[in-house]
Order: structure tokens, then sequence, then C-alpha cells
């Protein structure tokens, strides 16, 4: 390959085959791969379900995923199969497909009546698509694989492993940009840039988070902290009880402000024991995910969850690439953000391992209702691939 490095393991496969003149073993790995097709953003978004062909020359360009360029605002990429494009082509398109034009590892790939039926042969035997989930995926050029930028896009793998996309990917394009729009719509409600700005922002500061979670660990923290060593549970939910009393009978001094006194009214006694009785839940419930946790290798033994805000700021992690995939935000706001996600996991956590537990329990928290269902199992096993998988970020960047 000479001084080239491949994107992915997508491009290198495709370099293999080719230099070994096994064009069938090219059109393999094809069919595994996602197409990408360069679009008129004006025009994608006057019609989301039209993909259009714009041919260069004789040819009609496409691109893997490691080939994609850093977005830009005016051209964006629709996600599609060789299947589709088999399906898709008559005898008024170009005759060439053009497959990674520019690089060592490009194909100009004839589009005859053979051709096609050869193209869907070769997708009818193929047994997987696009980057699998639930591995680790990553660029080898095109993508930071160390400092600050790395660490925090490395925030985000939970995510980025989960759905099977590249975890250095700050140049994101994901599955597309039709589709990650879909996404924003259908998982968050967001549909323009001021909603994903917001949603960003409160991510961030760790606001989407419940603070009902945090106060109950924090609670804790601070008995770890007086006592040196480990809260019992008991011990726990009397001084979060306490805690909770005493903000209520605060609540109803009266304040003096620069108006004057203000007399307050008194919380119903009903709700403030509503509030005891829902906090005393919790936390059974969050050392009973705990105590799962130290048997299944996310704590050791004796360990705890500091914090859940490892939920919110590993989400905002992905979130400042999904921003720049639906061009809701550019390439520079994305990278400030996954910086600042970086330097917010690092103050609030000690280690890779500290921060995953802390995401797992808000997201099991959230999802999961203590069944230990498929929630779990799928966080579980993410944890566990980012912590042993050599190629794991979280192995090869350090904590601080």
């Amino acid at each position: 390959m000479g001084t080239w490095i491949a994107p992915s393991a997508i491009e290198r496969e495709l370099y293999e085959a080719k230099a070994a003149g096994e064009w069938g073993r090219y059109l393999d790995v094809l069919a595994r791969s996602e197409l990408f097709l360069p679009q008129s953003r004006s025009q994608v978004d006057a019609e989301p379900a039209q993909a259009r062909f714009h041919p260069v020359g004789h040819t009609l360009p496409v691109y893997t995923r490691g080939m994609l360029p850093v977005p830009t605002a005016e051209t964006v990429f629709v996600r599609q199969s060789l299947a589709w494009f088999a399906n898709a082509w008559d005898h008024r398109d170009p005759p060439y497909l053009a497959v990674n034009p520019g690089s060592p590892a490009e194909a100009y790939l004839t589009t005859g009546p053979a051709d096609l039926a050869r193209w869907r042969a070769h997708w009818d035997a193929a047994t997987t698509w696009g980057l699998a989930p639930g591995a680790v995926h990553a660029l080898h050029t095109g993508g930071p694989l160390h400092g600050p930028v790395a660490r925090g896009l490395a925030v985000g793998a939970h995510l980025a492993v989960s759905n099977g996309e590249f975890w250095n990917a700050l140049a994101y394009h994901g599955s597309g940009y039709t589709r990650e729009r879909e996404r924003l719509r259908k998982s968050w409600g967001i549909t323009t840039r001021e909603e994903w700005l917001d949603v960003l922002h409160r991510m961030l500061n760790a606001e989407i988070v419940s603070p009902v979670w945090e106060f109950v660990l924090r609670i804790r923290r601070i008995l770890a902290s007086d006592f040196a060593g480990p809260v019992d549970v008991e011990h726990w939910r009397h001084a979060a009880e306490a805690s909770l009393r005493r903000n209520a009978e605060r609540a109803a001094e009266p304040q003096l402000t620069p108006d004057g006194v203000t007399v307050a009214q008194p919380r119903p006694t009903a709700e403030v024991e509503g509030e005891i009785a829902g906090v005393q839940r919790l936390i059974g419930r969050i050392a009973r995910y705990e105590q799962r946790f130290r048997a299944d290798g996310l704590l050791p033994d004796g360990g705890y969850v500091r914090s859940v805000e490892g939920w919110d700021i590993g989400r905002a992690s992905q979130m400042a690439r999904w921003g720049l995939g639906t061009r809701y935000g550019t390439l520079e706001e994305a990278e400030r953000a996954v910086l600042r996600a970086g330097e917010a996991a690092a103050d609030t956590y000690r280690s890779w391992a500290e921060f995953s537990a802390g995401y797992l329990l808000g997201r099991c928290l959230h999802f999961d209702e203590e069944e230990f269902g498929e929630w779990y199992a799928s966080s579980l096993a993410t944890h566990l691939t980012l912590t042993t998988e050599p190629s794991s970020p979280w192995l090869n960047i350090p904590w601080n």
C-alpha cells in the first residue's frame, strides 16, 4: 500500500482485493459496505425521500464510510446499498460507478445489465451490511486517536459502539443526512438548529439527567468522604431523609431580600413525605443496580457510582456529532462541544471505568426499570468491549 494508510478496515479490504486483481472479492466487500451518494442539500430538504444521481463526466461517484469528506453546508450524503444502485440504474445513467474516486482503493465499475446482475448476486450472498454494532470501529486517518479531542470523542464511545459507528469520527456523517435528521426528530424532537443547541447545552451542563438521582448520589459521596469508607444503605437513607426535611424547613423560613422580608409558605406535609418515600425507593434501586454491577464486573468489590452526570456527558459527545451530521451545527461547534464533554467527564470521574459505571446507571435508571433485560445486557456488553478490547480508545487514551 506504499505510504497510504486506509481510513478504515473497509477501504483496506477494497485496496487489497483490487491489488490482487480479485474483483469478485472487491464486489463482496462492496456488497457488505454502506455506499454514500453525494446530494444537493437544498434538493434533499425539498424532497427528502428522493435520491438523485449527480454524474461527474461519465461516472457516478460514491464513497464508503471511511472516505467521506468533511461535511459542508451545501453537499450532503445519503446512504444506499450496492443492490439499491443495481436496481436504480438504467440505460440513461453514466456508464461507470466510481467507487472512492481519487484514492488507491478506487474502482470504476461498468454498469451493463450483466454487471448489475452481478452486483445483485454479491448483495444476495452478503451476510452483513455496514459496520457491525457492538464492536469498536475507528478511523485510522481522518479521525484523532490521541489528545484532548480524541478523549472527548471517546467519552461518547458507548453510543458509537452500540450503534456501529467510528468512535473517533469528528467530521461526522453517520448513516447519512436524511437518516440522521430522522434520528434526532424521533428520539429527541429536534428539528431545528435552535433545538439542537438547547439540548446540547443542557447535556454538557448535566441538566437533563434527573436531579433527584444526582441528589442521592451526592449525599452518599459526602458521607463517604466524611467517614472515609463505605456507606451503609440505611445510613444513606437516613441522611437523605434528614437533608430533605432540613430543606423543607428552610424553604418555609422568612427570607430577607432587597425588597424586604418575604414570608414563605410551608410545603404540604404530604408532599414532603412523598418525596422522602420516593428517595428511599430510589436509594434501594440504586443499591440493587450496584450490587449487580459488582457481580458483573462493572464495579470493583465495595465500589459505588459517584455520579450519573456521565449519562448526559456521554450523550453530549454524540449529540455534538449528530448536529454536524444533520447540519444543525458546524464542525467548529462540534469540536468545542466534544472538548467540553471530555473536560466535564474528567472533572466528575477518576477513570474510564468510573465514567462508564455512571453512564450505565443513568441509562438503566431511565430505561431498564430493574428488569435487567436488553437495556442492561446491551449496556454491559458495550462496557466490557470498551474495557477489554485492545483497540478500544479507553485502553489507549489516558484518563487525565
